[in-house]
């Protein structure tokens, strides 16, 4: 394998030498802008808009340049050969319960690991979910899981076409089938489930415009409940912080249900805040822990779920 890359890299230095490359122009601009009196051009400013027809243009035109050079280099259908043995083996995930078992299993050569479940450990597993399976060009990913506390339900979470937009969906394990929900608009953040399997918690952004879909900014976080059955805008909103529009919120239902605990980051590091509500009153109200930033040493760990994929730890940052 070292023998392989040796030769590629080799190769590459003489084709670079041998071959003089025209790089395709971007488009340009007579954009300058005026700060504090100071005028600086930003002749590719054009560029920050990746769905532009001259954006798309010229990515197209620096790819073809691209790949037809590295099509060149020796060797290269060796070093993919032989990588592709290398990857060629099962790998699984550690298997955990709710209800039944779940786990994720890789063959070999998938794109993705795909969610099997079974009745028990020596059982025969069967697929529940294949993200293989979303778009043929193989670009949509499964981002984020969460089995409902009776094990009857499984939400999942799925990026589109390399956006870091989650769509949360939920599956019926018994028959696997998807219920007609859909919750949108949240960004790598998990659900947390009622204790009755009634919805889930989930925090979530503002729609953004949708000729800025994957460019707008990420703001105004708000914590909400989401009732299975109903459309997410009928979903309630249960907790925000509008004055700090950069704040963000996890929500996480504690074991035995009773707690909803609010873990609330501003983006500084080594500092988060805390809130929680008692499920058990549903006139009680979110009680602030820690309502501000700070930082100390004091770290809070929760009693894991059994319904979930990785236990709930609430700590401050770099504590």
């Amino acid at each position: 394998m070292h023998h392989l890359l040796v030769l590629a890299a080799g190769a590459s230095v003489i084709l670079s030498a041998q071959v003089r490359l025209t790089y395709p122009a971007p488009p340009k601009s007579t954009q300058v802008d005026d700060l504090h009196g100071v005028k600086i051009a930003d002749a590719y400013r054009s560029l920050e808009d990746a769905d532009a027809p001259a954006t798309r243009k010229f990515v197209e035109q620096e790819n073809e340049l691209t790949f037809t050079w590295l099509a060149k280099i020796p060797g290269r259908e060796a070093i993919r050969t032989k990588l592709t043995s290398l990857w060629n083996y099962e790998r699984f995930t550690a298997l955990y319960k709710a209800g039944q078992y779940f786990y994720r299993l890789n063959s070999g050569l998938q794109n993705q690991a795909v969610v099997y479940t079974t009745d028990s450990l020596n059982g025969t597993p069967r697929v529940l979910l294949d993200p293989n399976t979303y778009r043929a060009d193989g670009t949509a990913a499964l981002a984020n899981e969460a089995v409902s506390w009776n094990g009857k339900l499984f939400a999942y979470a799925v990026a589109q076409a390399g956006s870091d937009w989650d769509e949360w969906r939920v599956r019926d394990v018994a028959t696997g089938k998807d219920l007609p929900d859909l919750v949108r608009w949240m960004k790598g953040y998990a659900i947390s489930w009622a204790a009755d399997d009634s919805g889930f918690y989930y925090s979530r952004f503002p729609e953004p415009p949708a000729d800025k879909l994957l460019t707008a900014t990420a703001l105004n976080h708000k914590l909400c409940f989401h009732k299975l059955g109903d459309q997410q805008s009928a979903d309630k909103l249960l907790y925000e912080r509008p004055e700090h529009p950069e704040w963000t919120l996890s929500p996480e239902v504690i074991e035995g249900g009773r707690y909803l605990v609010i873990s609330l980051e501003p983006g500084e590091p080594g500092k988060n805040m805390l809130a929680f509500r008692d499920l058990s009153d549903p006139t009680a109200p979110i009680i602030e822990l820690i309502p501000t930033p700070s930082t100390g040493t004091l770290r809070l760990q929760l009693p894991a779920p059994s319904c979930t994929c990785r236990p709930p730890i609430m700590r401050r940052r770099g504590a």
